[in-house]
């Protein structure tokens, strides 16, 4: 069992309220005014459920129904724990040529032997998606590149058994691959990632999180074999340096979303690089970036004024400063992280809250765990219209009543915060403790 992607919901309903009023066997009335081709259009905007329904309703019915054509992007998971080794086989034998995505993603049953079948059987494959199919092994990724040179993304998020021979197969076989994931493969190396850049130059997107080995060499053969790059994701991989970050501005000037979370030994040299070769960054997460400070900032945002989301949980060096800049330069700005940014005071919040981008575009703020943060920030935001999330966790100078009213403002934000109680529960011993409520209930 699979659920099918559609092009359109209505297109759907009226496919299932046309079928389930002509259903019957193959002298009924819709087999003899409608031609085979037409029916066969009808079940192509079915869900897979759908599908199998009608595949039971007549002999014609069942070869329409299974026809390959309409088996071109399947995902299965819904039914993860259901599909084992034969579910694949079987797919991949009436699919053929015909697949084109296929979504495996938590199916931990599935092994190399059938990864090898559906290579074998749909060449045309052009999006895998493996995610936490923990089971498989470089010798999928070998069968795959040997039978599937029209690939070109390609999900091996949390496949542990996954390493460079995997990179390595893929540049050889798949020279069309614009999408890459290898999140938590903690194998893969400099040596694996250097081979996809050399034998993948379309790729679009690389994303590494949680491989502490993809390193200096790594991202600068990226960026000198991939310059079409527009989505890096290195996460955690904690050894990279300025030098990396110089590289890719360098060489990948149309670089559009970048995660450098827990990339704890770069500075505002990075910063400055971005801010002066990358115009067009609409993304970028530097969580834990430690030695970022307002100089970096202030560069970025005059420059880079696509800028739409930023997280700079744990910049613990910048003030207020960052949010003035951010404010003028930044006008479309929509999420925000400033959690543990202990510096940021309601002053900031209040010229963030005059800017053009609240105004029309900011949509989630995080300001957990900013101990000068009171209730005159929430204030501030009341002109915030399109506000829909903020996050003031361990906010301990802001009070119920200033949310009540920021609620009364915008009466569909989400707020999540948590208070300590006026006094302990009985039950408490002699520390004080905290018990968490969502705002949003009040």
């Amino acid at each position: 069992m699979f659920t099918f992607c559609v092009d359109s919901q209505a297109a759907l309903s009226t496919a299932r309220n046309m079928l389930s009023r002509f259903m019957g066997d193959d002298d009924c009335q819709i087999n003899k005014k409608l031609p085979k081709e037409l029916i066969l259009r009808i079940l192509s905007y079915l869900d897979v459920v759908s599908l199998c329904r009608c595949a039971q309703v007549s002999k014609l019915w069942n070869v329409l129904a299974l026809d390959g054509s309409n088996w071109q992007r399947i995902d299965l998971f819904d039914f993860q724990r259901d599909v084992e080794g034969p579910v694949i086989e079987n797919i991949s034998k009436r699919c053929g040529g015909f697949l084109r995505q296929l979504s495996l993603r938590g199916c931990e049953g599935i092994a190399d032997g059938s990864m090898r079948t559906l290579a074998l059987s749909c060449p045309n494959v052009e999006d895998l998606n493996l995610n936490k199919c923990k089971k498989l092994t470089d010798v999928s990724c070998q069968s795959i590149s040997r039978h599937c040179a029209k690939l070109q993304r390609i999900n091996y998020d949390s496949c542990p058994n996954i390493t460079d021979l995997s990179l390595k197969s893929l540049s050889d076989g798949c020279p069309l691959l614009t999408h890459v994931n290898v999140s938590w493969c903690q194998t893969i190396t400099e040596n694996g990632v250097e081979a996809l850049a050399r034998g993948c130059p379309r790729l679009k997107s690389f994303i590494s999180k949680g491989c502490k080995q993809v390193n200096d060499k790594a991202v600068t053969c990226l960026a000198n074999y991939c310059p079409n790059l527009e989505v890096l994701n290195v996460q955690g991989c904690d050894s990279l340096t300025d030098e990396a970050v110089s590289q890719l501005g360098t060489h990948c000037p149309g670089l559009r979303q970048l995660c450098l979370s827990g990339c704890a030994r770069l500075t505002d040299a990075s910063l400055m690089v971005l801010a002066q070769r990358c115009p067009s960054l609409t993304t970028l997460e530097a969580a834990q970036c430690s030695l970022f400070t307002d100089a970096g900032f202030q560069a970025l945002s005059r420059s880079c004024r696509l800028l739409e989301r930023m997280d700079l949980e744990e910049c613990a060096l910048i003030t207020d400063s960052t949010l003035i800049h951010l404010a003028m330069g930044c006008p479309r700005l929509e999420k925000l992280t400033l959690s543990h940014c202990e510096l940021i005071t309601d002053s900031g919040i209040r010229q963030l809250s005059l800017s053009p981008c609240a105004a029309e575009h900011l949509t989630v703020l995080g300001l957990d765990n900013c101990p000068l943060i009171t209730d005159a920030a929430l204030d501030h935001l009341t002109s915030c219209y399109n506000l829909q999330i903020i996050e003031l966790y361990d906010c301990q100078l802001v009070t119920r009543n200033a949310i009540r009213k920021l609620r009364n403002h915008l009466p569909n934000i989400k707020v999540h915060a948590y208070f300590a109680p006026v006094t302990p529960p009985p039950s408490a011993g002699t520390g004080r403790q905290r018990y968490c409520r969502c705002c949003n209930i009040i």
